[in-house]
């Protein structure tokens, strides 16, 4: 059966250049010396973004999408256009007054990315952008990065909080995934635990990274794990970190938090019964399993080209395994495979699995 979602939100293109395996473990500032020249091999350039990750994933997995991400009329944001058409997928928003957000990714081999990036059309989404037909007959409403989407973080999040209502009072299901923003930034000093205060009781999967969480609701924590440098997530006690931030967000009133903690693998939690039942049409969630379900989801092993929307694929795949009234733990366990099977191309579509093959994967069937 196709159920029928909506990814909405960020919305962009990735540049990422092939660098050579001769650079593995290579800081960016080791390679990007001025007057340095730096030889890479060819470019991958393709869509990106939460909205387009998400949604395409969803549909890769035989779901019915729509991505409401908001582009320029410009030559990037024809890409985006093509794409989607290419894939059967509506509801791209495309405005002249505005260019199109573009992620220049620095993917060196053994080393977390880095980002240069362009918001163009992203900060000028707002909830009058979505029309409400599109919104007729969907099951599920996923929204990515407002951290990245200025009118979302503006004036404590009112913007966000009056599309989720909105999307809310059609009874859709909701998802709501943050990004990583820089402390000095303007989205840095955004109050974004009232933020959330605000919008979680409108939001049924919050999907976030432990980074991202951390940030907003344990800045001591945060900064504590920042002033060890290296990867925050790894090496994380799930029951001692991860937790307490679902605890959070479970009282500020989210039906299930999901934290993706990378390499140290995934959290959920879930709310308890009358919260679960709440949750959008209901039918495919059997709020006795749900209900007060909570867990720690390991890695599964990979060997890594790009880990570049494997957070999008991980919750595209969870989200999905929702939609088929699958438990928590197997939802878990299918997004953390499908996380692991899409960091092996360098793209975000490639490396995805069905996930019958992820299932016979995991159990040494194949």
């Amino acid at each position: 059966m196709k159920h029928r979602i909506i990814s909405a939100g960020h919305i962009c293109i990735d540049l990422t250049p092939m660098i050579p395996g001769v650079a593995r473990g290579k800081m960016p500032g080791e390679l990007l010396v001025p007057g340095r020249l730096v030889r890479v091999d060819s470019a991958m350039v393709a869509p990106g973004g939460s909205a387009y990750t998400v949604g395409m994933t969803m549909k890769r997995l035989g779901n019915d999408a729509a991505v409401l991400g908001k582009v320029g009329k410009d030559a990037l944001g024809g890409m985006i256009r093509e794409a989607l058409n290419d894939a059967g997928v509506t509801g791209l928003i495309e405005s002249g007054d505005v260019t199109t957000s573009y992620t220049f990714v620095l993917a060196i081999p053994g080393v977390d990315r880095c980002f240069l990036h362009h918001p163009g059309a992203n900060d000028t989404f707002t909830a009058g952008d979505i029309p409400e037909e599109a919104l007729e007959g969907a099951e599920l409403f996923h929204f990515g990065y407002p951290p990245l989407m200025r009118s979302m973080y503006e004036n404590e999040g009112e913007e966000l909080l009056r599309l989720f209502r909105r999307v809310k009072g059609h009874g859709i299901a909701t998802s709501l995934d943050l990004a990583a923003v820089d402390p000095h930034s303007e989205a840095g000093k955004a109050p974004w635990e009232t933020i959330l205060r605000k919008v979680l009781p409108y939001v049924d999967f919050f999907m976030p990274s432990f980074e991202e969480l951390c940030y907003m609701l344990n800045r001591p924590r945060y900064e504590e794990l920042a002033a060890k440098g290296g990867d925050m997530a790894e090496g994380l006690d799930l029951e001692q970190d991860a937790a307490p931030l679902a605890d959070m967000c479970l009282g500020m009133g989210c039906g299930c938090a999901v934290i993706k903690c990378g390499v140290s693998g995934m959290y959920y939690e879930a709310a308890g019964t009358e919260r679960i039942r709440a949750i959008g049409p209901g039918a495919w969630l059997e709020s006795a399993i749900w209900a007060g379900a909570k867990g720690c989801q390991l890695c599964f092993p990979a060997e890594v080209k790009s880990a570049v929307g494997a957070g999008d694929v991980s919750i595209a795949a969870f989200l999905t395994a929702a939609l088929e009234g699958r438990s928590p733990a197997d939802c878990a366990m299918l997004a953390a495979a499908e996380g692991a099977a899409s960091v092996t191309a360098y793209d975000t579509q490639s490396g995805i699995l069905p996930l019958e093959e992820l299932e016979r994967r995991i159990r040494g069937t194949v």
